[in-house]
């Protein structure tokens, strides 16, 4: 079961989301998108909480309303963090993730640690909770489907973008010899021209 939200206080929308388990997080991990944001309470247990940003989004463009709704998910499904005051959550983009065979179920790493962002928070805020439960959609979807779709449709505008270069190339090599042949044309004529004007000449003088 994975925990839909919506953040409907900006435009665009932005869908948060969370494994009801750590079994549903092992999928969310293995089935990621690059467009993903992962959050987690630092050094104690949580939920694994994502952000989908928009395509062509970083980790940077978040808007602060959908931080801070990320950031209170996460510290209100954390059984220690809920009631902590002032707790550091820890966020990256999904691609920096890393998940090795000896690593428990739910476990997870960094590729780099300098892509790593902290954010601390200093209490639940029971206002942006209230309003994210009221987003709440419960799923069971096929996450490796979904991936598939997704990664077929950026192959397929990849694609769809090289033929625009290459159609764009080619349209650049025709104006470029239609050029070379205008300016060849216009070389040719100017030596007619200059031709017919000495046999002009010739004839004059021979009168």
């Amino acid at each position: 079961m994975v925990f839909y939200f919506t953040n409907n206080v900006v435009s665009p929308l932005y869908t948060i989301y969370m494994g009801k388990d750590k079994f549903e997080n092992e999928d969310l991990i293995k089935y990621g998108w690059p467009e993903d944001i992962w959050f987690h309470v630092d050094k104690l247990s949580s939920a694994h909480v994502y952000l989908r940003l928009q395509k062509g989004q970083t980790i940077d463009d978040i808007p602060k309303e959908v931080l801070t709704d990320c950031v209170q998910l996460v510290k209100a499904n954390s059984i220690q963090g809920c009631k902590m005051n002032s707790i550091n959550i820890v966020y990256t983009p999904w691609s920096n993730l890393k998940k090795t065979a000896d690593m428990d179920v739910g476990q997870i790493g960094f590729q780099r640690q300098k892509d790593v962002k902290t954010v601390t928070v200093e209490k639940k805020l029971n206002e942006i909770l209230n309003r994210l439960e009221k987003t709440k959609v419960e799923r069971s979807p096929d996450l490796a489907a979904e991936k598939e779709s997704r990664d077929r449709e950026e192959r397929n505008e990849k694609k769809a973008q090289i033929q625009e270069v290459k159609k764009r190339e080619k349209e650049e090599v025709k104006k470029k010899k239609e050029l070379e042949d205008l300016r060849s044309y216009s070389s040719l004529m100017r030596s007619e021209n200059m031709s017919s004007n000495q046999d002009g000449n010739d004839s004059d003088e021979f009168m």
